[in-house]
């Protein structure tokens, strides 16, 4: 891109660097628990409730940041989370209660709702508007990562260590984070064309209509992420599969190599180009899953479902953040994270409810639907000609 504006200053390397390390703990959080509580008490459905209340409390959490990050700077909230989140995850340690991990997932889910929020409008504050596609995909393939690989470690350290060695890790992960959070400056949000933006209500920074679709498409995808996340051990228990955590690793690599051309390509010629190819990528690898009874079945599906979660996820979000004003960006940043904890906490609930009742190779299947409803209401309502960031104000 000839004259393109820069993308890798020295800050948004920080942002995206701690947005891995953020996101890598607490996604060790979210695939451990569930696994930890299915080991000593062989209840899926309490496995789940372990995820849903964490993302019950990042949604509701993360239209106050919204608003208070116009108010506080983003900078100090962020290193208050994080100490908090240090705090909080350090009292999992040698717990095995059900009633006060569940209380403590509270917490966890408290400062996931902040931290993710705020890192995410760190970043698309910088990204120049003309590369939002390309240095979302970026972000996003950082935290996208860490939510990946994340599964992968858990389980190995619950299998081979220990729950409080993983609770150890977690730790010094967000202690890492904190340190570079100190090296981060705060980014300017540019203000309303109508005035002073910390003068916009409380209302208006909670809800943007603009980004209501693009939100919509995200629950619907990331139901079929909270049964990927949550259960795949047990699918892997169920089929004799030794190696489950193989899934994670393939699906971390294939969306590491996608997702630097999605974003060219959603940049240079619109959504419609990578949207319908990813979706069905992951219809596939869920199907894959659904049927799976040998390793190479379930590498297989690892590589279909990488494709789409690497380029669904950071596509529905520059969507969701080139359809509103600049000023607006943590307001989308915002409704886009509570869809994805809302459609995990639905997955994580409702899908091992129905693998109680059923099997854990039928919920996958099952999940097809969530991502074929998906499919159709962007057939309906986002088949435009126009890339969305030509909706946002030039910088």
């Amino acid at each position: 891109m000839r004259n393109a504006p820069k993308l890798w200053t020295s800050q948004f390397l920080a942002i995206v660097v701690m947005a891995f390390l953020f996101f890598l703990c607490l996604q060790l959080l979210t695939a451990g628990f569930p696994a930890y509580i299915t080991s000593i008490k062989n209840d899926p459905a309490q496995a789940g409730l372990m995820t849903t209340v964490f993302m019950a409390a990042a949604i509701l959490t993360r239209p106050l940041i919204g608003y208070v990050m116009q108010k506080i700077d983003m900078k100090l909230i962020s290193s208050l989370a994080l100490v908090f989140l240090i705090l909080s995850i350090a009292l999992s340690y040698g717990q095995d209660s059900v009633f006060v991990l569940l209380c403590l997932r509270v917490l966890h889910g408290i400062g996931f709702g902040i931290g993710s929020t705020i890192f995410a409008t760190m970043a698309t504050t910088i990204i120049p508007v003309k590369r939002l596609g390309e240095g979302i995909g970026y972000y996003g393939m950082a935290t996208s990562i860490g939510t990946s690989v994340a599964p992968m470690f858990a389980l190995a350290i619950l299998q081979f260590i220990s729950y409080n060695v993983m609770i150890i890790l977690s730790v010094l992960l967000t202690v890492a984070a904190l340190i570079l959070c100190f090296f981060v400056r705060t980014p300017e949000i540019p203000n309303s064309n109508s005035g002073n933006s910390k003068d916009i209500t409380f209302k208006a920074y909670v809800f943007d209509k603009k980004a209501l679709f693009p939100c919509i498409l995200t629950v619907f995808f990331t139901i079929t992420l909270g049964g990927v996340i949550s259960f795949l051990s047990g699918l892997g228990n169920e089929a004799g599969l030794p190696s489950v955590s193989l899934f994670f690793l393939i699906m971390t690599i294939m969306m590491t190599v996608i997702r630097p051309f999605s974003g060219k390509w959603y940049d240079n010629y619109g959504h419609k180009v990578v949207i319908y190819p990813a979706v069905i990528s992951g219809m596939i690898g869920l199907f894959l899953l659904s049927i799976t009874h040998h390793t190479m079945t379930l590498l297989a599906a690892g590589v279909f479902y990488g494709i789409s979660y690497g380029i669904v996820t950071p596509t529905l979000q520059a969507i969701a953040v080139g359809l509103v004003a600049r000023e607006k960006q943590g307001t989308a940043n915002a409704m886009f994270f509570s869809a994805m904890d809302l459609g995990m906490a639905i997955g994580s609930t409702g899908l091992g409810m129905l693998a109680a009742a059923t099997s854990y190779h039928f919920i996958y299947g099952f999940s097809m639907i969530s991502i074929l409803i998906l499919l159709l209401i962007y057939s309906l309502f986002f088949t435009k000609k126009e890339k969305p960031v030509e909706a946002v104000e030039s910088q």
